[in-house]
């Protein structure tokens, strides 16, 4: 009931509250809740790199990385939001390695001091953003709704 009211909300306030639901107060225990969820990840992520320097915080790994995830998998479906998770992740991790492999194979036939080859190499770590925006690009195309969507 409470995901339904939520949901009622979000499509159209106006009838939500004509069938009696105080939208007002739903607002600030979703914004509370909201708040709630940050101040407990703000505290694992200080906790994880003991410390918390602006200088140290990556905005592409840290929200870029997740609303991928979210989009990818489905945002208006928990079983979809956690599939596209565990996908990103995945891919997150073995981008680079596979991409390693990759510019191997591509530069083998290219002398060892040629300077495309070395920069290639060099580069290996810029495939996960690569794969990334690719993959968002795609499933923005042809699964706007993500892979799983809302029913």
């Amino acid at each position: 009931p409470w995901g339904r009211m939520m949901r009622a909300i979000r499509d159209n306030e106006d009838a939500a509250e004509a069938m009696g639901k105080n939208v007002t107060s739903r607002h600030l225990q979703i914004f509370i809740l909201g708040s709630a969820i940050c101040g407990v990840a703000g505290a694992m992520m200080t906790t994880l790199d003991s410390q918390l320097t602006p200088s140290s915080y990556q905005p592409l790994r840290f929200t870029f990385l997740v609303w991928v995830m979210v989009i990818v998998g489905g945002s208006g479906n928990n079983f979809g939001s956690v599939l596209g998770g565990f996908l990103i992740f995945f891919l997150w991790v073995q981008v680079e390695p596979m991409g390693a492999i990759l510019m191997q194979i591509l530069t083998a036939g290219m002398a060892e001091d040629n300077g495309l080859r070395l920069h290639l190499l060099d580069s290996v770590a810029h495939m996960r953003l690569l794969t990334m925006g690719l993959i968002l690009i795609l499933v923005l195309r042809f699964a706007p709704k993500g892979l799983i969507p809302e029913k």
